[in-house]
């Protein structure tokens, strides 16, 4: 793979940031609004990472509450960027038990946040952007580690990604 190559594919993740719990807005969203925030976080890391039929199909399922009088409150859209996340090496099933462990082990705002920060991080050290990876959070659970290990799946998976379409298109002469 060539420099400029690889180069292209760092883009990618440089300056990736997730909006941390409290900047998310709290005013309610509806669903399209909802749908269009996630997606414009997400859209450097992610094509078609979340659609409005996705959002209600969520929430039918049981893996986000109702949103009330239509709209989507903080805590739904923190749920929703790590569903859309993490939707791709994860099943529905195992998303359900997962922030079922969540809700037991940590408040939204805690691990939401800690969710970013460790994603934003993987991302870096994965991309060859970082040497090392922090430590991301004050203690060593094992919910913490099988956060990780998901945010390790999911950065690795976008990696690939990016290097074969990079790849594609240099074959292409792009």
């Amino acid at each position: 793979m060539k420099d400029t190559c690889r180069e292209k594919i760092a883009a990618a993740v440089r300056g990736f940031h997730l909006p941390r719990y409290e900047e998310i807005p709290d005013v309610g969203l509806y669903l399209e609004q909802t749908a269009k925030y996630i997606s414009e976080y997400l859209s450097g890391i992610q094509e078609n990472c979340i659609t409005i039929s996705m959002i209600s199909n969520y929430v039918k399922k049981n893996l986000i509450s109702r949103p009330e009088k239509k709209q989507y409150s903080r805590e739904q859209i923190a749920y929703l960027i790590f569903i859309a996340v993490t939707k791709n090496v994860l099943s529905l099933d195992d998303l359900t038990y997962f922030i079922g462990i969540q809700k037991q082990t940590y408040p939204a705002q805690q691990a939401y946040d800690y969710f970013c920060a460790e994603l934003e991080n993987m991302l870096l050290f994965v991309f060859g952007l970082k040497e090392r990876l922090e430590e991301i959070g004050q203690d060593s659970t094992d919910e913490k580690l099988m956060l990780r290990s998901a945010v390790i799946a999911v950065s690795h998976k976008i990696y690939l990604e990016k290097c074969l379409t990079a790849l594609r298109g240099e074959a292409d002469g792009i």
